[in-house]
């Protein structure tokens, strides 16, 4: 028994083409692995990926840095987790309004809910965008060095992965989490077994650095979870006979 929850670019979706064909066929094969994707992409963005008929359909998928969470078959919400979310949101018009004057923040036109993404730079001033967001009793996300998200307060990946884990009663030591930015640094924060995918951001390899549960793998994307669940023992028997 397995749940992978994945981060999407440059996790599940990175890495060569070979390595992620093996771990979708995986995923496909093996009835015991159950999937949860944790994105920060919006809604529409995940549907229309899964729409190519690529990779395998989660059964979960908790989109929007955290902000949003639907059942993988019906896309319809996890309504226990996501009343919760919503009841604490000021709203992306309220967040954009009292966004407005602060120079070098450009707010991502896509599809998103229960938070506010803009793009920063260097003339950005964070600590501007950090009093404001306190003040609508909302957090900051930051990632990549020019992803700046704006979500509820204590609202992000882990903190709604967990909920989810909670709900559906799954055992903690059987979840394996992954991720390559410092948006998915709240991941390895609830406690579950991670890995840190090769080529990831040295801001989230530092600071996942000295956790025991934690895998800092060589390599990239899809083949950096394989060589997790090769890592880990009570994951490498999913993967006996597939040449990995």
């Amino acid at each position: 028994m397995m749940l992978l929850a994945t981060d999407l670019d440059g996790t599940f979706l990175g890495g060569s083409e070979e390595d992620r064909h093996c771990l979708y066929s995986l995923i496909r094969e093996q009835e015991q692995i159950r999937l949860v994707f944790v994105t920060g992409r919006g809604v529409e963005s995940v549907t229309a990926l899964l729409n190519e008929g690529v990779i395998p359909h989660p059964e979960y998928i908790i989109c929007d840095v955290g902000g949003t969470i639907l059942h993988g078959n019906t896309l319809e919400p996890v309504t226990a987790v996501q009343m919760n979310i919503a009841a604490i949101w000021p709203g992306g018009d309220r967040v954009r309004e009292s966004m407005k004057d602060i120079a070098g923040l450009r707010y991502q036109e896509v599809y998103q809910q229960h938070r506010c993404s803009f793009f920063y730079d260097a003339s950005t001033d964070v600590n501007a965008v950090r009093a404001v967001a306190t003040a609508l009793s909302c957090d900051v996300v930051q990632s990549a060095g020019k992803y700046l998200d704006v979500l509820p307060k204590g609202v992000n990946k882990g903190a709604t992965l967990k909920q989810l884990i909670q709900l559906i009663d799954y055992p903690a030591d059987s979840i394996l989490v992954a991720g390559d930015t410092m948006n998915d640094s709240t991941l390895y924060d609830a406690g579950y077994k991670g890995v840190v995918v090769g080529a990831a951001e040295p801001e989230l390899l530092a600071y996942t650095a000295g956790k025991s549960h934690v895998m800092q793998a060589n390599i990239a994307g899809a083949g950096g979870i394989i060589e997790a669940m090769q890592h880990f023992p009570e994951f490498c028997r999913y993967i006996a006979g597939t040449g990995k």
